[in-house]
């Protein structure tokens, strides 16, 4: 039997709404997430296979051995490496619903954050100073568009850190904070993987 619709005041029908559950999909959130990855995937994909292209057309210019300080970027893959454990003590506080100590986590995870973005633009100004620009070679192109875009990476990751704890110290830790909690976990151990794959295949592989 279907239902008459409702009569406001001034007598125009009010709209009937018959679906009463929530409707957002079950794990909507997170496919969506994952299908944004693998999209993020192909844009880095795409700058490694470039890089792997032009990576040693030096235009009689400088070579990543002549240029690149392992012992600097080592520290600054610590820096992300322990960036992705603390949060995941930020998590693993979060799910026992401690708000100050995954504040305290997440807070800690930003630090790392701003260490390795600092590192790396001390690392950027030092190849500019040397000459070393994108626009002196294919190769140093190809080094700063990889190396840049996952920095921006990172800015970003930080400023949404940020805004979560805003949110988690305003709202608490209720599933629509944990839902993003978890999406940024899933950008952060993205940006480590990929980081890895720059510190393989761009810095121990040039400076052989």
């Amino acid at each position: 039997m279907s239902q008459a619709p409702a009569q406001s005041a001034d007598g125009a029908e009010k709209p009937v709404f018959y679906l009463k559950e929530d409707h957002h999909p079950e794990n909507g959130t997170s496919i969506g997430f994952w299908l944004y990855l693998m999209s993020d995937c192909l844009i880095f994909a795409t700058l490694f296979a470039t890089y792997a292209v032009v990576g040693r057309s030096y235009a009689a210019g400088p070579s990543g051995a002549d240029l690149f300080d392992l012992k600097l970027v080592a520290i600054n893959t610590g820096f992300l490496l322990f960036s992705s454990i603390t949060y995941g003590f930020a998590m693993l506080e979060a799910q026992k619903k401690k708000i100050n100590t995954t504040l305290i986590w997440l807070a800690i995870t930003g630090l790392f954050g701003l260490a390795f973005l600092g590192l790396e633009l001390y690392e950027f100004y030092h190849l500019i100073h040397e000459g070393a620009t994108p626009q002196r070679s294919a190769f140093l192109s190809a080094f700063f568009a990889l190396v840049g875009t996952h920095g921006l990476h990172v800015t970003f990751g930080v400023i949404w850190l940020v805004t979560l704890m805003v949110q988690v110290k305003k709202f608490g830790l209720h599933p629509e904070n944990m839902r993003r909690l978890t999406c940024l976990s899933m950008f952060w151990h993205f940006l480590d993987v990929i980081w890895i794959g720059v510190f393989s295949f761009v810095y121990l592989v040039g400076v052989l």
